[in-house]
């Protein structure tokens, strides 16, 4: 197991910036590095260089390269494009091929790796003439239950035919099912990850040189939070263990169970609240309750109970208006609720904040539990005011 850094969405995080806004490609979006531009080198050879400082030992790099949006419609690469025999394959190609040349220069040791989607689509004469299989190994990513396993053996093939020497794959344990997804579906990345079991064992024995298992924390730089890195640990656990063994089996269920200190792993369901003595299992057993509970106990009582929606609707609060014995029919309700919940949510928070950054945690709130949680807190201060 390694960790290795990786490029990606950082260009979103630089572009964003105005200092930075007159190196994009297309002036609106801050999602492609326009490629022309000196500055712009000089920038990614700057992120690389502290990257590296921070990962001295490291034997690959991630450069990214993937879903370049945009890339060739720029007004530098508009008119590099009108030049004969000019393609926007070839200079996505050229980029990829400085970027490397660029860890290649400065870090011989180390090998850069780029996403394939941009290259999957070129065709093998092109690819091979590039130069760019002698400099990158390409990570052939698919996060989908069903990936095409025939598909993506003829897509390795491919790249050993042009001349890379080695090739990953890409799956992921958590994110890619839903960009504000709060829980994770383990049977769904199970799935992927025995998918790819199948092309490994069906791709040529020596052309495979690892796997990621890619964990998003969201979908792009811009994106909401998705699943949180402590819901997703028995994921990765599973994951883990249907790779090293080869598959997956009731044995090696209850092998992962007795880790992660969990009494019934579900894979099919959602997790139940049941708690593990894994670390951050108790961050899954609370963001568990709010996702399956705190929307829905909430609405039940503002949207379902006949004495809110009858004797205190938004006319009456507005006016501060309510019959007496109609209040008690649902104010201690509501009052309980409340204090519960505040309960709950006090706890996660106290959970996340020794994990996380206090900016996640305020998202993640802001997010998931303060819609509804303050819809409950003003109706609960309307009845005291009425």
């Amino acid at each position: 197991l390694r960790l290795f850094p990786e490029l990606p969405f950082l260009l979103q995080f630089v572009l964003k910036h105005k200092e930075f806004a007159h190196l994009r490609e297309v002036k609106m979006f801050p999602n492609a590095l326009n490629p022309h531009k000196e500055e712009s080198r000089a920038l990614v050879k700057a992120m690389i260089d502290q990257v590296m400082a921070l990962h001295e030992d490291v034997k690959w790099f991630h450069i990214g390269c993937d879903e370049v949006y945009y890339l060739g419609e720029g007004e530098e690469s508009k008119q590099w494009l009108q030049q004969q025999d000019n393609t926007p394959e070839k200079l996505c190609l050229s980029h990829i091929k400085a970027v490397a040349s660029c860890v290649a220069s400065s870090y011989p040791t180390v090998t850069p790796i780029v996403w394939d989607d941009m290259l999957r689509g070129i065709s093998e004469e092109t690819l091979a003439e590039s130069g760019v299989p002698q400099l990158v190994q390409p990570m052939i990513w698919d996060y989908a239950a069903d990936l095409d396993v025939e598909g993506k053996v003829h897509l390795v093939e491919k790249y050993r035919r042009c001349g890379f020497s080695k090739v990953w794959f890409a799956s992921a344990f958590k994110g890619a099912t839903g960009v504000n997804q709060s829980l994770t579906l383990i049977g769904h990345h199970l799935k992927n990850h025995l998918q790819w079991l199948k092309v490994a064992s069906n791709s040529p024995a020596d052309v495979l040189e690892g796997i990621a298992l890619t964990g998003w924390q969201r979908y792009d730089h811009f994106s909401v939070l998705c699943e949180l890195l402590p819901v997703a640990i028995p994921s990765l656990a599973v994951c883990l263990q249907a790779l090293k063994n080869g598959g997956y089996s009731e044995k090696i269920k209850e092998n992962v169970e007795e880790l992660l200190g969990m009494s019934n792993l579900e894979t099919e369901t959602f997790m139940s609240t049941s708690l593990g003595t894994f670390p951050g299992s108790n961050i899954l057993t609370l963001v568990t309750q709010v996702s399956f509970y705190l929307k829905s106990s909430v609405d039940e009582l503002l949207e379902r109970n006949r004495y809110v929606t009858g004797w205190f609707s938004p006319y009456h609060r507005k006016r501060r208006i309510i019959h007496p014995i109609i209040m008690h029919h649902f104010q201690p309700d509501a009052v309980s609720l409340l204090s519960k919940w505040n309960a709950v949510v006090q706890d996660l928070q106290a959970a996340m904040e020794e994990v996380f950054h206090k900016c996640t945690v305020e998202e993640w709130m802001e997010e998931n539990v303060h819609p509804s949680l303050q819809k409950l807190q003003e109706v609960v201060d309307d009845l005291d005011k009425a």
